[in-house]
């Protein structure tokens, strides 16, 4: 038996929806697997501004220090868009003060939602990358100025922040197909230019076997669409990253189904689903929960070293997919309490391997 404490951070618009879901499919995993998950709920976002006037309240990071690991819903909303500080602010303070540096974000296009994308099937068949940012530099940390009619953000890296997550990204290469696309704007920018040398020597000196190629931010929207299949682990800065994997996230045919981990030198990690608050949708019970669930396997994986577990997750995931289960974004009929229930029923020790792992590894 393991014990372990997950932090929760439903955030807000469909947050609390689809963490709700993820939160049932762990604790199936729990009962199968005879584990003990404590869950502790904590607001941040605009949910914590409501609550205590701070979209992290010390409360809430002292939490998530404390905690094995964190799984975040999703924040912000017009609401606040006045507020003082931003919901968003929060999340950029959590992700400093755990010191997570890298965001990962997987993107497989499942054989049963191949037809479903908005891009022609062979085009998209076969797809399965993941998306490196560098979470803790550029110009969302950068000095902001604002003068009248005249605004500034300042995009600052140092070689060891490019460097850890390089070799990150290198490393995990080495565990897939051996490919690392390195995405800046060395034509214009220096902090590219910077990018581009510390990716070019660590390669050279570090990981002479794996494939390198460098790519510009503009050229690279384009070809991510045009040839998907060309790619196994994009490397990028945060602005950029934000932006491609977002992209990238369409081609498995909905931002609902991607979920993302980002980590630092240790625990905990924060876990969330890539798509935003959407709030048009909450209280809808129409969100896709299948990107925070996923989420909550990389959790359990990377966060937890409970393999096994997220294979069963993974394998539910897959599961119900194959079976038609799709919710609305999908052109299914489900709504995001009954998707996550269908998965939470299919959790059961796996036998072999999981229907697809998710090939990244670090250390």
């Amino acid at each position: 038996m393991k014990n372990h404490t997950i932090a929760l951070l439903p955030g807000d618009g469909v947050g609390p929806e689809v963490t709700n879901a993820a939160r049932e499919v762990l604790e199936s995993v729990a009962d199968t697997y005879d584990h003990r998950f404590t869950f502790t709920t904590h607001p941040v976002g605009g949910a914590a501004i409501d609550a205590a006037g701070d979209p992290l309240p010390e409360a809430t990071l002292k939490a998530c220090r404390a905690a094995d690991a964190v799984l975040l819903g999703a924040v912000g909303g017009p609401r606040w868009d006045t507020a003082p500080r931003r919901p968003e602010a929060g999340l950029l303070d959590l992700r400093k003060a755990l010191g997570l540096f890298a965001n990962v974000r997987p993107v497989y296009v499942h054989a049963s939602l191949a037809d479903r994308t908005p891009l022609k099937k062979e085009i998209v068949s076969g797809v399965d990358l993941v998306v490196f940012r560098e979470l803790l530099g550029g110009s969302y940390y950068g000095e902001k100025k604002r003068d009248g009619e005249v605004a500034s953000d300042l995009c600052v890296y140092t070689r060891p922040e490019i460097e850890r997550i390089t070799r990150l990204a290198f490393e995990t290469a080495r565990g897939r197909r051996g490919k690392v696309t390195s995405v800046d704007k060395a034509n214009v920018m220096e902090t590219s230019r910077l990018w581009r040398e510390v990716v070019t020597r660590v390669h050279r000196e570090s990981y002479p076997e794996i494939e390198l190629e460098h790519q510009l931010v503009d050229s690279m929207a384009m070809h991510l669409i045009r040839h998907p299949r060309s790619y196994d682990v994009i490397l990028t800065e945060n602005m950029f990253g934000d932006i491609l994997s977002d992209e990238a996230s369409v081609l498995a045919g909905s931002l609902g189904l991607s979920p993302s981990a980002s980590i630092g030198d240790g625990r905990p990690g924060l876990f969330e689903p890539v798509h935003g608050s959407a709030p048009d949708l909450a209280s809808k019970d129409t969100a896709n929960p299948i990107g925070a669930i996923l989420s909550a396997a990389m959790l359990l994986r990377f966060g937890l070293g409970l393999e096994a577990e997220a294979d069963a997750v993974e394998n539910a995931v897959a599961g119900a997919i194959d079976q038609g289960s799709l919710t609305r974004d999908l052109g299914g009929d489900l709504g995001c309490r009954a998707m996550g229930e269908v998965i939470a029923s299919g959790v059961v020790a796996p036998r072999g391997f999981a229907a697809h792992r998710l090939q990244m590894q670090w250390g």
